[in-house]
């Protein structure tokens, strides 16, 4: 088995579910008492979002691959980005680290199309909303994606920073987000990609009349089937 190393804390909560979800995985697939090879870095939230907030993803690259090296000497062999909008700068820091990231664009896109999805709805933060990083992704696998309007995406982008972020699960945020969703499942969506790693903890699969794809779980069970080859 492979040791795959994680670059978590963005956020914690998210990150627990990562650490969850390749031991289930890998546990599933061998039995007995078999569990993930996992080697975990995890950040300080507040230090990634006030980078992030200034757009400044040349440090964000060069912290995370002194990170990545660390993992790196530590036994790891290959990288996994514990969020979604992390995938942003996932081109330029593949040229800066030895291991292969396991991308969630990729690991997501195969997903859809496995489940012949051809238009899907894509939430997350407007980094992962507005940036070709994951639409290019899913468009070069054939699947066209959907956005909600300018005033939806800051309210999603807003929501996930302010209270999912902070584990806050409001009645009023899910109602919003779920008739963000049936707009555009009206207008023609086949699916709806859970874009962020938090959304998943509020949005479920029997809350949603298409097909959901939390990319947290696919992310995961794509870097457990790595370890595994």
């Amino acid at each position: 088995m492979k040791t795959v190393g994680l670059i978590g804390g963005t956020t914690w909560l998210s990150t627990m579910d990562y650490y969850r979800i390749m031991n289930q995985e890998v546990n599933r697939q061998l039995g007995g008492l078999h569990s993930a090879k996992l080697l975990l870095y995890s950040i300080d939230f507040e230090e990634f979002k006030t980078i992030a907030d200034a757009g400044d993803w040349q440090t964000l690259t060069d912290w995370f691959a002194g990170i990545s090296q660390q993992l790196q000497d530590a036994g790891a062999e290959a990288i996994v980005l514990c969020a979604v909008t992390l995938h942003l700068i996932a081109p330029e820091l593949q040229k800066l680290v030895q291991l292969p990231i396991i991308h969630v664009g990729d690991a997501t896109a195969r997903e859809l199309r496995a489940q012949n999805i051809h238009r899907a709805v894509l939430l997350g933060t407007k980094f992962t909303m507005e940036s070709p990083f994951f639409k290019d992704k899913l468009l070069g696998h054939g699947v066209e994606v959907m956005l909600p309007d300018a005033g939806e995406r800051q309210c999603i982008h807003q929501t996930i920073f302010d209270e999912l972020d902070r584990g806050l699960l409001l009645k009023e945020t899910k109602v919003r987000y779920l008739a963000i969703i049936q707009n555009l499942v009206d207008k023609g969506a086949e699916g709806v990609i859970l874009g962020c790693t938090e959304i998943p903890l509020l949005i479920k699969p029997e809350d949603c009349t298409v097909p959901v794809f939390d990319t947290t779980l696919i992310h995961a069970k794509a870097a457990a089937r790595f370890a595994l080859t």
